[in-house]
């Protein structure tokens, strides 16, 4: 009974250790059903929460959300990240337990070549049934579990138990001593796989860094178009306004025919200048609209921009120091934590290559017990009593008719080139990933200067558009008040409006400029993500 009840143990530990293997990620109640594929992607979402008085009114913020949800760029980097979290699942695949069944009827027929045979033509039916179980260990440790039993019925006279059932049951035990031995040997795969999903994410998140930083300058083109577009409408209407004050002063005299035609002209030009500016800013909302994902919809696409977010930088200018901005960066720009993973996996990989340069030296033990059962007969063919398959479960339990053995057994490769070669790839694979984070530190440390002097050279250019766009407004008044005392003629009033025109354009570029160059800092620090509330899970 003491043996039963060992046995029984053994099977529950056995089964116990199996359900400690990590999950996968999909269940193994879905091995029989086949997924659908996706056939069609879904249209885009939320477009018409934005939707106010037949207009898409966006901030930069709702821009953002719309763009990471619907954007195909985005989507697919996601998608990369999303497969790379399978590749967990697959290293942990040698871990699986691994359950094997067979059956394997035989009928052999054949004639008789002596009377020792029992028959004239010996007839047997072999029915052979084997269930194996088999469990590798993250120490490296590999156990097994077999059973068989074996059914044979003959009609040879000589048989005293037919049927007979022979029955076996093997429990082994294989662990290694050296090489492959612990758990770092056995786990590398899975910690570098989980490695590369933090490398996923980081690229993921650089990726992204890139694409907001892309998102908010097509926002900021649209604002500049379309704010560019009423600066020309603005000059357009003073040219309008020109031509009729000297339409007016032709009807009455006081100016000479040939004088109507400057301001006419100008009016003309104008026009053509807006004309042009409005095809623009279809351009710039056109590439913006695909960057929301508003173009996939037939009504989202058809309505008009109206971005609420202005030019005009409001209240005090950023004041960035060059020092935090390089600390910042080393932070968290995302592809410097990318190369830091590479740098763990490639340590993990000298490691694991170093390991497969030791002998292998693996112990083994086996214990095995067997049964006998079946309708026993006598010499004269009498019936000596009736048993079958359970007589011989009965002996395998009662563990009467053991087998057991160990077996040490060492590989020593007098020469191993492989490993050899592999070590030395992966140690200058490291040598490379090293170069490689010290080439993308100077690219990031030039990227944050570069960010911090665009800046920098955006707020002087702001300050100065903006006084020169008040000295031209200054001037144009001068010249308009010169022109109604006759005391100067409408060319230079047309040339002064020329002039602020230029002057409001120079100015509206220089704040959208501004705005870009504060994106750009916090794109080239990494903190753009985390100042738009975006984070990467």
């Amino acid at each position: 009974m003491k043996k039963h009840t060992l046995a029984l143990l053994f099977f529950w530990a056995v089964a116990c250790a199996s359900a400690q293997v990590v999950q996968p990620l999909s269940q193994s109640s879905n091995m029989f059903q086949r997924p659908a594929p996706l056939a069609q992607l879904p249209g885009p979402s939320h477009m018409e929460e934005y939707v106010v008085n037949g207009k898409l009114r966006l901030s930069i913020e709702d821009a953002l959300l719309l763009a990471l949800l619907n954007n195909s760029d985005v989507n697919v980097d996601r998608a990369q990240f999303d497969i790379a979290r399978f590749a967990v699942q697959r290293a942990h695949s040698p871990f699986d337990p691994v359950l094997t069944a067979g059956f394997a009827p035989t009928r052999s027929v054949f004639p008789s070549t002596s009377s020792l045979i029992g028959a004239s033509t010996l007839s047997t039916l072999n029915q052979n049934s084997t269930v194996g179980f088999s469990q590798l260990f993250e120490t490296g440790t590999a156990l097994g579990v077999g059973f068989n039993t074996t059914r044979l019925t003959t009609n040879s006279s000589f048989a005293t138990v037919n049927p007979s059932f022979n029955s076996g049951l093997t429990f082994s035990l294989s662990q290694p001593l050296w090489r492959k031995a612990g758990l770092f040997v056995n786990r590398a795969p899975i910690v570098i796989a989980q490695r590369s999903i933090k490398q996923s994410q980081a690229m993921f998140a650089a990726q992204l860094n890139e694409t907001v930083a892309r998102i908010i300058g097509e926002y900021w083109d649209v604002v500049q178009a379309a704010e560019s577009v009423d600066v020309l409408r603005k000059s357009q209407e003073r040219a309008e306004a020109s031509y009729q004050h000297d339409k007016r002063a032709l009807e009455l005299g006081a100016l000479s025919p040939l004088e109507i035609y400057r301001s006419e002209s100008k009016v003309a030009q104008r026009k053509i200048a807006v004309l042009q500016a409005e095809y623009s800013l279809k351009r710039a909302q056109d590439a913006f609209r695909q960057a929301l994902g508003a173009d996939l919809d037939a009504r989202a696409g058809a309505l008009d921009l109206e971005l609420t977010d202005k030019a005009e930088a409001p209240g005090a200018l950023a004041a960035i120091d060059l020092q935090d901005a390089l600390a910042q960066a080393v932070k968290n720009r995302p592809e410097l934590e990318a190369q830091r993973q590479q740098l763990s996996i490639d340590d993990d990989t000298v490691r694991l290559a170093s390991n497969n340069l030791r002998p292998d030296v693996n112990l083994s033990a086996t214990y095995g017990t067997s049964g006998v059962g079946g309708t026993v007969f006598d010499r004269n063919g009498a019936l000596l009593s009736a048993g079958g398959f359970t007589d011989s479960l009965a002996q395998l339990g009662g563990f009467g008719f053991p087998t057991y053995g160990v077996s040490l057994q060492l590989r020593l490769p007098v020469r191993n080139n492989a490993a050899a070669a592999d070590l030395g790839t992966a140690l200058v694979t490291k040598k490379r990933a090293l170069y490689q984070m010290r080439s993308l530190q100077q690219n990031v440390g030039i990227d944050v200067k570069n960010a911090v002097h665009d800046l920098e050279l955006a707020e002087l250019l702001m300050a100065a558009s903006q006084s020169s766009r008040d000295l031209t407004a200054k001037t144009l008044a001068t010249e308009e008040r010169k022109y109604e005392l006759g005391a100067q003629t409408i060319f230079f009033v047309l040339d002064a409006q020329d002039q602020l025109a230029q002057a409001e354009q120079a100015l509206l570029q220089s704040q959208i400029a501004y705005r870009k160059a504060l994106a750009g800092v916090d794109r080239a620090t990494g903190q753009l993500l985390e100042k738009h509330k975006l984070e990467v899970k």
